[in-house]
This record gives C-alpha cells, structure tokens and sequence, in this order.
C-alpha cells in the first residue's frame, strides 16, 4: 500500500471506530430522555430503575466516545494538514461550533444530570437529560455540516489558493447536510431501539431479576425501532438526490453510467481518473440495504409478538434472536458510513481537492507508525467500551451507581 492508501485507512478505521460510539450516544440519550419523562409525569419507581440502568450504560459510552472523538481531532491534524490549509477556514467554522456545542454545553449538562440526582427538582434533572439529547443532536448537526460540504462544498470562494467562507447560511443549509444528518440520527435510533431490546431480551430469557424493567424496556426499545427502520429507508431514499454523478454511476455499476460519468468529469476538470471503487461503493450500498431489510423484518415480526404477553415473558428464542441483533444496526451503520465516503473518493473537497493532495508531508515509516499506534489506541478503547457495557449490561438494575445514595443517607422529600 502506498502512503495514500495508509492514510485513507487509518482514517477510514479511527472514524468507523468513532461513529459506532456516536451512534449509540444519540439512540441511547433518546430513550433515557424518554423513560425519564414517563418516570417524572408518572412517579413511577419501575421507570425510574430504568432511567437509572440505562442512563449508566448511556455514561459509559458516551465517555468512551469523548476519549475517541479527541484522537480522531489529533489524527485530522496529523495527517491531513493539506485539508485543513486549504478548506479549513471553511469546514473548520462548523467544528468549531460542534466542539464548543459537545465539549461544554452538553457535557455541563451530563455532568449536573449524573451528580443531580435527588439534589435538583426533579423537573430540572428532566430538563437536564433533554438538555442533553437536545446538544447531542446539535454535536451531530454540525459534524454532518462539515461532511456536507466536504460532499457538495458551497458558499464559498477560493482566494490565493485556500477556501473562504462566503456564506455561512448556505453551508448550514447544504441538501448534502440536511439529508445525511436525518439520516444519521434516524439510524442512530435503530441502533439504540435493538440495543435496548437485545439487553431486556437477554435477561428476560435468563428470567434475572427486575422482570417489570426489561419487559417495559423492551417494549419501548421496540417501539422505537420499527417505526425509526421505515422512516430511514424514506429518508435514504431522498438521500440519492444530493449524491454526486460519479457515486451513483459507480452504485448502478454498468460500464455506460460509469463512462459517461468519467466523460463529464474529464470535460469539466481535464484529464484524470475521477470514478469511486465501484465494487465497494456498490457492496457496501447492498449490504447495508439487505440488513435494513433484516432489521424490518425482525422489528416488524418483534412488534406482533409484543402483542401477546406470554411471549415477551417466556419466548427464549425470539429473545435469542433480539440479542443477537444488538450488532446488527451498528454494522448496518458502517456500511452506509463506507458507501458515503468511498462514493466521494477520489477527493477529499469533492471536485476541488483530491485525497493525494489533502494528506500532510510524512513519510512512509511515519504513516505505518502513526497507522498502528492509532488502530491499537482505538481497538483497546473499543474492547473496554463494550466490556463495560456488556458487564454492567448482564449485571442489572441491582448493580447500578447512578443516582445511588448510601444507606446512611436519608431520602430527601420530593420538591415541586
């Protein structure tokens, strides 16, 4: 492989890496937010216990994520300083405002949610929780912004060889943003939807204790899902309109689209090989569309079961089923990630800076070097993530710190 190519791995491996934590902290703030509310309006104490487990395992990713979303800022200084010098004074603007919107607005918000429990009324910790899911979606906007115009870049002008911003509302409201951004965050509640369903079907099978809590969990994780898995495909759909010529002739995949597509681009930008991987634009687009299909049909059929209540109690195989399907919509999300960005290839700055000419001046050696350091820091961070989901996942309610309070401590009297 050449230097391009290692860098375009290392990029390709951190980000993917990154995006499954992302996914998991927009689906899963949703649903907290949501048990939360129904705990608040209702006084119900079994969804409080659920507010309290799955806001844990909300914690543990999203701390997991801040940790992987740092090297990833590092590594785009690192390798890809011929990105930044170039559009950096564009793209860069909407980073800036997702890092000022992730770093301090919604992780002061987490912070009084976690260590407010039982200290703040109790319609402030609730305003709290959608504080926070409310800046996460807005984190997400803005990163999907820069990616936009990384895909379609307008509003702006190229002055003595670097890229000015001309206007900031026609970045914002780039089709190529609006359409990926709604498709992330749908997609991000089908992976939160089946998370929640897979963990309570796995103790339901296993008959643990807390029955109340999975049962409920389940049906809202479900509930969640189903509706969340059809709205994507809609919205996928529309999302083919903002897709550049070269990426839809490489996913129809016939010789002629894929000509006529490379005749455009010579005639615009001169000679050059300007088409995308075909092979893996195309198998990535079929993979993610046949797991969409899984997904629907496993929450549709899902959903007919959680009509009959023996079967949510007692059903072990479909509760088999569900937990395996926990990796599914993430998997399902990376090949979307993948059939995005192999699409744009060859360029970085879709039509003005190709990905050989973004990269930093480094060595081979100091590619390969960087490469390993960074898919070691990000495979240990992966391991421990999800064996801290997975340990607090299969230890239950009973097991959670969140909102706890010693023995010795009295309960506070409610405020209002």
């Amino acid at each position: 492989m050449d230097i391009v190519d290692l860098a375009r791995l290392q990029f390709a491996l951190t980000a993917g890496a990154h995006f499954l934590f992302v996914a998991l902290t927009l689906g899963l703030a949703t649903l907290v937010a949501v048990v939360q509310t129904r705990a608040t309006f209702s006084g119900d104490p079994v969804h409080l216990r659920m507010t309290r487990f799955w806001g844990q395992l909300y914690i543990i990713n999203y701390a997991m994520g801040i940790v992987t979303g740092l090297v990833m800022e590092f590594q785009l200084g690192l390798s890809w300083s011929g990105l930044t010098e170039y559009a950096g004074d564009v793209f860069g603007s909407a980073l800036a405002i997702e890092t000022l919107v992730a770093f301090f607005v919604e992780s002061t918000f987490l912070g009084l949610w976690i260590f407010g429990w039982d200290k703040l009324n109790r319609w402030a910790h609730l305003a709290l929780i959608w504080g926070v899911t409310l800046t996460a979606y807005a984190s997400a906007f803005w990163i999907m912004v820069a990616n936009g115009f990384l895909q379609h870049p307008v509003g702006h002008v190229l002055e003595n060889g670097r890229l000015r911003l001309t206007d900031f509302g026609a970045m914002v409201a780039n089709p190529a943003a609006q359409a990926a951004f709604w498709h992330v965050l749908v997609g991000a509640m089908i992976v939160g939807g089946f998370f929640m369903a897979g963990v309570s079907a796995y103790h339901l099978r296993r008959r643990t204790a807390e029955q109340d809590v999975f049962r409920k969990s389940l049906r809202i994780g479900l509930g969640l899902a189903l509706p969340a898995t059809f709205v994507n495909a809609a919205i996928g759909g529309l999302s083919f309109q903002t897709m550049q010529p070269t990426k839809v002739a490489a996913w129809v995949g016939t010789p002629e689209r894929l000509a006529a597509a490379q005749a455009e681009m010579v005639a615009r930008l001169g000679p050059g090989d300007y088409l995308p991987d075909a092979g893996l634009v195309k198998t990535a687009g079929m993979a993610m569309i046949m797991l969409w299909l899984l997904m629907m049909m496993v929450a549709g059929v899902s959903f007919l079961l959680m009509l009959f209540r023996p079967a949510v109690r007692g059903f072990r195989l479909w509760h088999r089923v569900l937990t395996l399907m926990i990796p599914v919509p993430f998997v399902t999300m990376l090949c979307g990630w993948v059939f995005r960005e192999m699409g744009r290839q060859p360029w970085v700055v879709y039509g003005l800076l190709r990905t050989s000419d973004a990269m930093s001046p480094v060595t081979w050696s100091q590619m390969v070097f960087s490469l390993a350091g960074f898919v070691t820091v990000f495979a240990a961070l992966i391991v421990v993530n999800y064996w801290l989901l997975a340990r607090q996942a299969r230890r239950g309610p009973g097991a959670v710190a969140l909102g706890d309070r010693p023995v010795d401590v009295p309960v506070p009297a409610p405020t209002f």
